[in-house]
C-alpha cells in the first residue's frame, strides 16, 4: 500500500528527501519551572475562518485533558493558544509565537498538514515537540522524511491509511469503477486525493479525472462540469469545509452530476460543513473516526467534552486523539522532569522528546496507543459515515456509521 502511494506524494512535491531519525538534541535545553509555577503547553489550531469549528473541537479536548489531570509534579497546567490558520503560514506564525515563550514546555497541535509543514522547523529546532491530533499528510512520519520534523508527531492516523479505507469501500462495498478526485491544492488534500487514486487503480478501478480548486475559491461550476463531463459514478474530495460547501451545493446544478455519489474525508466531518453545503450534502459519504471504534473510556471522556464546550454533539472528529497527545506530553513530564530541592521542576527538553518518542501502549481514549521511531502513534481507526435527512434537516451529528 505504502509503495503504491510514494510516487505520487514525490511527484507532488510532498515527500521528504533528508533522511532523519528522531533522537534527543545535542545540548538540548533545560527549562525550569519555579514552584508556584505552571507548566507550558502549547496549542496550535484553526480557530478561525472556514476552519474554525475543527480546531475547536480540538481545542476542547486538550481542555478537558488538562483539567482531568490537575496538576503535573505539583506544578498547575498553562495553556497557550496561537490559531495556526490551517495553512504554511499560519502555522509558522503560530509556532514563531510559542517558541519565542523560553518556558514553554510542548506542544499540541497544529489542526491542518499544512501548518505542520510551516511550523515544524521551528519548533524542532527550538528543542520543542508537538503532537499533532489531526494532521494526517504521509509526509509528515514517512521514514525518509525532513529531519525538520525530527520533533513532529501525530495520535491520529496516516492517510496512507485512510485512503486504502477509502478506495476498499468505493470499489467493493459500494460497486464503483469509475471516480474522479478534487483536492484544494494542501498537503492533507493533494496527499489523500493521491493515496486514494493510487490504492483504488490497483484494485482495478479507473480515475476519470483528478483536478483541484483552489482555497478560497466559491464558483466550482467550471470544475464540476469537466468532472462531469469525464463520466464518474462517484467523486472523492477530501477538502475542508468552505469549498467542500460550494462544491457539494453546487453539483446539485451541474448536467451529469445527478447521480453521482459525493464522498469527503475527515475536514468535511462537521457539521459547519454539512451547514454549508445544504440539501446535497444529503446521500454523501465521509470517512473519518469510527466512534463505535474507540476505547471504553472514550464516552466518559465525550460527556466531558461536551460539558466544557457548552455543546450538546461533536464539532468534528479529533477531540478524542488531541485529548490522548496532550497526556502523552504530560506522562513525559511526569517521567523526565526533576523535582529541585526550591520546589521548582526541570525539564531537558531532549530528555522529554526522546520519552514522548518512547511511548508505548499508552491507554487512551482512542485505542492504545504506541508511537514509532517517525512519530506515527495513532490507532487505525477510520468509519465511513452516510448523511441522511436527521442531519440535513435536524443537525444530528455525527451522521449514521454504516462501516
Amino acid at each position: 500500500m505504502m509503495r503504491r502511494s510514494l510516487g505520487v506524494l514525490a511527484a507532488a512535491g510532498l515527500l521528504a528527501t533528508v533522511a532523519a531519525v528522531p533522537a534527543s538534541a545535542q545540548d538540548s535545553r533545560v527549562v525550569t519551572i519555579p514552584d508556584g509555577e505552571p507548566i507550558k503547553l502549547g496549542m496550535m489550531f484553526t480557530v478561525s475562518g472556514a476552519t474554525a469549528a475543527l480546531g475547536e473541537d480540538q481545542r476542547i479536548g486538550v481542555e478537558v485533558a488538562a483539567e482531568d489531570r490537575g496538576q503535573v509534579l505539583g506544578h498547575d497546567i498553562e495553556l497557550v493558544l496561537q490559531d495556526s490558520l490551517c495553512s504554511v503560514e499560519g502555522g509558522a506564525l503560530a509556532a514563531q509565537a510559542l517558541t519565542s515563550d523560553p518556558d514553554m514546555v510542548g506542544i499540541i497541535g497544529p489542526t491542518c498538514s499544512g501548518a505542520v509543514d510551516g511550523g515544524a522547523q521551528i519548533i524542532s529546532e527550538a528543542d520543542l515537540t508537538h503532537i499533532s491530533g489531526s494532521a494526517t499528510a504521509p509526509a509528515l512520519t514517512f521514514p525518509d522524511r525532513d529531519a525538520r520534523f525530527d520533533g513532529t508527531l501525530r495520535t491520529a492516523w496516516n492517510d496512507a491509511f485512510q485512503g486504502a479505507i477509502v478506495a476498499d469501500f468505493v470499489f467493493n462495498a459500494l460497486g464503483v469503477t469509475k471516480t474522479a478526485t478534487i483536492h484544494d491544492g494542501s498537503i492533507y488534500g493533494e496527499s489523500l486525493a493521491g493515496v486514494f487514486a493510487d490504492e483504488f487503480e490497483a484494485l482495478g478501478g479507473e480515475i476519470t479525472l483528478a483536478t483541484a480548486v483552489n482555497i478560497g475559491d466559491t464558483d466550482m461550476r467550471q470544475v464540476l462540469t469537466n468532472v462531469a463531463e469525464s463520466g464518474p459514478e462517484l467523486v472523492y474530495m477530501p477538502i475542508f469545509p468552505a469549498e467542500g460547501g460550494f462544491l457539494t451545493d453546487q453539483a446539485a446544478d451541474v448536467a451529469g452530476l445527478e447521480d453521482v455519489i459525493l464522498f469527503g474525508s475527515d475536514g468535511l466531518f462537521t457539521p459547519k460543513f454539512i451547514e454549508a453545503a445544504g440539501p446535497n450534502a444529503e446521500g454523501m459519504y465521509l470517512s473519518a473516526s469510527s466512534f463505535d471504534m474507540l476505547a471504553d473510556t472514550y464516552p466518559a471522556m465525550l460527556e466531558r467534552y461536551l460539558e466544557v464546550g457548552n455543546i450538546d454533539q461533536p464539532l468534528a472528529t479529533f477531540h478524542g486523539h488531541t485529548y490522548d497527545a496532550t497526556n502523552i506530553i504530560l506522562n513525559a513530564v511526569e517521567e523526565v522532569g526533576v523535582v529541585n530541592d526550591d520546589g521548582s521542576l526541570s525539564i531537558d527538553l531532549g530528555e522529554l522528546r526522546s520519552a514522548i518518542y518512547a511511548t508505548t501502549d499508552h491507554p487512551g481514549v482512542t485505542g492504545t496507543l504506541t508511537c514509532d521511531e517517525y512519530g506515527d502513534c495513532g490507532a487505525l481507526i477510520i468509519g465511513i459515515y452516510k448523511v441522511g435527512p436527521e442531519t440535513v434537516e435536524e443537525g444530528v451529528f455525527p451522521p449514521e456509521l454504516v462501516q
